[in-house]
């Protein structure tokens, strides 16, 4: 046999094998696509996230609007945004735990 009739088969062997490996691994191959798809899905679920906290922001603007003024919302987010309170309100503070030191010695009084 010739060596000249085994350059085609095996040029067309190279060609395929090539093509084969980059559909699997290439930019645009099952991989590439597979990680598509579970990237798809979190930022699906992350969508849904972010509906939901639209849907309540909504919630909470309509009830500043002018048309039909809440007025315990309006007072609740004048006291969060000033940081006061009423002279009847019941205001309860939480003492801070002490930091640990990392040398192991105790807190300081």
């Amino acid at each position: 046999m010739r060596f000249s009739a085994f350059i085609f088969p095996l040029l067309a062997c190279g060609a395929g094998g090539y093509f084969a490996y980059h559909l699997e691994t290439g930019d645009h191959g099952l991989k590439a696509r597979a990680d598509l798809e579970r990237r798809k899905e979190v930022l699906a679920g992350e969508l849904a996230g972010l509906k939901e906290v639209r849907v309540r922001l909504e919630r909470d603007v309509s009830l500043l609007r002018p048309e039909s003024l809440d007025p315990d919302m309006l007072d609740e987010r004048a006291r969060a945004i000033l940081n006061l309170a009423h002279e009847d309100d019941l205001v309860m503070l939480k003492r801070r735990q002490p930091t640990p030191d990392p040398t192991g010695a105790p807190p300081k009084r």
